[in-house]
């Protein structure tokens, strides 16, 4: 691509006017941008809850029997945890934030094919996170059913589950309409001359995650519906009080979520594939394999479901399919890797806030990853299915991927969305913070877990102890290295110097824009190379 992009006047979509002024401006406007960052404000302060929550549950775990809480309460917290940070925050945190912001950009486009649906598509995510809050304070009791919303518990409790379950219902609406809205604006607004080949590979992402959740997210839409209706009109679909099968609802429920995981991942990938080349200044390694793997990726992913119900009663021969296919949707997420790797070979290495927490992503991935393989294996998945080892792996994947990938993403793009530059010396010290404390919350899951320690449990015996304690000051290692992270995020944003068009020396479309871009980004459409990562 060239940086030769016409010349564009300058005019701060943040200080734009239309019909409305103030705060009526950003809730009616159909600017990508504006509304990229209303949703990174929701999936931030929604994490931060989501911290709350995850931190009272180790403190609760410091000691065995009651610390600070009962174990209804307890239950509560658990299953509000998981119901924010897996369909308010990891699903649509990368897609949603910098997928809006930065795709029109990526593929030489103005904007999205369908601004208002992409604004629907936020207050749809606005009302159902809400939704899933409030849940929490009902006169009837936070839900408890954890946030798989296992049946027949969660078909029977008396707890506020309905509200729970039309929150994720809600919330899977606005995944499927924002998945539409990049498949047709990938296929409809890329700049005359960009082939797919000619893509950046976090577009490409984008892509394949759009596919899954247009195809995928309607499988738990009508799970969830026919749980409400098991609740109200007593219907047997899940209950075997009502003649219903509680196996049922798991494989409902795993057909939508394995390939949610890689709603979650895919665009992390993505996100990392942009940071590494730059920092590098080399040219990346493998553009189609990557490219393809993406795809290969969330093909397979739909496949695999089965291994997380190896211990379910599933025959023999339904265990060993879904274990190769396990092991078959590893090859395409370990070509990503190799790929990074041999980028990162002989290049001029910058260590800045982006790649260490893209190389951060990599370990932790590589960790996530080799567990889950473990988990696929039916043997070992049998001894360790629903133990805390099943924890960790689920959070080096999830935090350790989607997480520290939204952290590289964000300190990478915060100068070009905001035109200001964050503190760099303080952003590398947190990024370390971060490193260290997640490591020591969550490792110690994987040993006790091979230990016999269960998973979802308020209590637990007293030889644990030990290991509860480190992962707990881990836990508020962690949450003060994010404290220190967000805040020098904001002053950045807000007072930080004025950032150059492109700090990092980039390739791709986004640095040849002024910081932050103009309304309709491209003044005239950009003249496109073949080649996207063309480091001089």
């Amino acid at each position: 691509m060239s940086n030769g992009v016409g010349k564009v006047e300058y005019v701060s979509y943040l200080e734009h006017k239309g019909k409305y002024t103030g705060i009526m401006s950003w809730l009616t406007t159909m600017d990508h941008k504006r509304i990229s960052l209303m949703y990174m404000y929701g999936v931030m302060t929604f994490f931060f809850v989501g911290v709350v929550l995850g931190l009272t549950m180790k403190v609760e775990h410091l000691t065995p029997g009651e610390t600070i809480m009962k174990a209804q309460t307890y239950n509560g917290v658990f299953t509000v945890h998981g119901i924010i940070m897996i369909f308010m925050v990891v699903i649509p945190g990368l897609s949603a934030v910098f997928g809006n912001f930065f795709l029109p950009i990526l593929i030489g486009g103005k904007d999205v094919s369908f601004p208002k649906l992409n604004l629907f598509s936020w207050y749809l995510y606005i009302t159902g996170s809400i939704l899933a809050v409030v849940s929490q304070f009902m006169k009837a009791g936070p839900p408890d059913s954890g946030w798989t919303f296992y049946a027949p518990y969660s078909s029977s409790t008396g707890t506020s589950v309905i509200m729970a379950t039309t929150a994720a219902f809600i919330l899977g609406f606005s995944s499927i309409l924002t998945g539409l809205n990049f498949i047709v604006t990938v296929h409809r607004m890329r700049a005359p001359g960009m082939k797919f080949f000619n893509m950046p590979l976090f577009p490409w992402s984008l892509y394949a995650t759009a596919w899954i959740q247009l195809l995928a997210t309607p499988v738990i839409g009508i799970t969830l519906v026919m749980l409400i209706a098991e609740r109200l009109f007593k219907i047997g679909f899940f209950d075997p009080a009502l003649g219903g099968d509680p196996i049922l609802f798991q494989h409902l429920f795993w057909i939508y979520s394995h390939p949610a995981v890689y709603v979650m991942i895919l665009p992390a990938m993505g996100a990392i594939t942009e940071i590494i080349p730059t920092f590098c200044q080399k040219k990346i390694y493998g553009y189609k394999a990557i490219a393809l793997s993406s795809l290969a990726i969330a093909g397979v992913g739909f496949l695999v479901w089965g291994h997380h119900m190896y211990t379910s009663g599933m025959s023999e021969n339904a265990r060993w399919f879904f274990s190769l296919l396990t092991f078959i949707v590893a090859v395409p997420s370990a070509i990503k890797v190799f790929n990074w790797i041999l980028t990162m070979y002989k290049g001029s290495i910058d260590l800045k806030p982006p790649f260490l927490y893209a190389l951060s992503f990599i370990f932790l991935f590589i960790i996530g990853g080799t567990t889950g393989l473990l988990l696929g294996s039916v043997a070992t998945n049998v001894q360790v299915h629903d133990t805390a080892f099943v924890v960790a792996h689920f959070h080096y994947i999830i935090f350790g991927g989607m997480g520290f990938a939204f952290f590289a993403a964000i300190h990478y793009w915060l100068p070009k969305m905001y035109g200001r530059m964050y503190n760099i010396k303080i952003a590398n010290i947190a990024a370390v913070i971060n490193f260290i404390g997640f490591n020591i919350l969550y490792f110690p899951q994987f040993v006790i877990g091979m230990q016999g320690m269960p998973r979802r449990y308020y209590d637990y015996p007293a030889e644990f102890q030990p290991a509860q304690i480190f992962s707990s000051i881990g836990g508020f290692i962690l949450a003060f290295g994010l404290v220190m992270m967000v805040w020098n995020l904001v002053k950045g944003a807000r007072s930080g110097e004025k950032a150059p068009d492109n700090p990092w020396g980039g390739s791709t479309l986004e640095w040849t824009l002024p910081s932050p871009p103009s309304l309709e980004n491209f003044d005239e459409a950009p003249v496109i190379k073949e080649n996207p990562y063309d480091y001089k």
